[in-house]
């Protein structure tokens, strides 16, 4: 598992760059009046609100359990990015979607064109610069693994939703740059239009995307499957475990819960049992330090 360090790093990258890069294309929109400029400012602006989100939920999440919540807080960080994915599709995609299909009705030529480009590639440039902070974090937590089946293994809901936000921005940057290029050479204002409406789209779909994952965390997921199979392999190696019967896990936030049915290697009696359960969970959450609670019940056969 990857640091929750690794994940605030992400973030405040993401942060800085959108932060620049709203207040430049916010200008570019007023002087140039570009349907797809202001979809992008607007876009930058959800993006900084959501980002904002995210600490927030990571600052949540650190709260210590009580008894109305035994199991801590750590879920909080997936309500946080279930609501980011949300503001994500209305702010950004429907926003974007509306303001296209209006000016696809009722275009307007884009003025200073020279103006939405420069503006447009510091965009491009500053979001590299945060897609590069964002994938170093990816890339330390993915291994050897692709990208996609990192996206859908992952059980970083902060990182998930930064690397979704910082992917559909760039996507989103190039869309209209091309667009307003169009526009230009063409002399039909329609062109920024159908780019303000393709950024919509994407928007709309990399929002769902990222809902759809942060969803399945909200409800209730096992840990990454690769560390599921290495606790597995750790118990069934483990000197007092004869071979597990049944494990799930559950992530929380950073944390994770356990819980263990295994057939015990033959002991003297209660005393002796209880002993070489204490060994192996001590063994296994200096293994796996991530494991917060821990639930062990030894038994001879699964009748779950």
């Amino acid at each position: 598992m990857a640091a929750k360090g690794d994940s605030v790093v992400a973030i405040f990258y993401a942060l800085g760059a959108n932060f620049a890069i709203f207040v430049t294309k916010l200008v570019a929109a007023v002087v140039t009046g570009s349907s797809s400029m202001l979809a992008e400012a607007v876009h930058s602006l959800a993006d900084c609100g959501n980002q904002a989100l995210l600490l927030v939920g990571m600052r949540q999440a650190k709260r210590p359990p009580n008894p109305d919540f035994p199991l801590g807080f750590g879920k909080a960080i997936y309500f946080w990015s279930f609501l980011v994915a949300l503001i994500l599709f209305s702010a950004g995609g429907v926003f974007s979607l509306y303001e296209g299909i209006h000016k696809l009705h009722n275009p307007e030529p884009v003025e200073h064109v020279w103006v939405a480009l420069l503006v447009l590639g510091f965009g491009i440039v500053a979001e590299s610069f945060s897609m590069w902070g964002c994938l170093r974090e990816v890339n330390k937590a993915r291994g050897e693994r692709s990208l996609y089946r990192w996206f859908r293994e992952s059980r970083q809901s902060e990182l998930i939703v930064i690397f979704g936000e910082d992917l559909a921005a760039l996507a989103g940057l190039t869309l209209a740059f091309v667009a307003i290029v169009l526009a230009a050479v063409t002399g039909d204002p329609r062109w920024d239009a159908i780019g303000t409406i393709g950024i919509g789209v994407l928007l709309v779909v990399v929002a769902a995307f990222v809902g759809f994952e942060v969803k399945s965390l909200l409800i209730g997921q096992s840990v990454d499957p690769a560390v599921r199979d290495q606790i597995r392999e750790f118990l069934n190696e483990a000197p007092d475990v004869e071979r597990v019967l049944n494990l799930i896990t559950l992530q929380l936030g950073d944390d994770v819960m356990v819980a263990v049915k295994a057939k015990m290697m033959s002991v003297a009696g209660a005393d002796f049992l209880i002993k070489a359960i204490n060994r192996t969970e001590a063994a296994l959450r200096e293994r796996f330090p991530e494991i917060r609670w821990c639930f062990f019940e030894p038994d001879d056969e699964d009748t779950d």
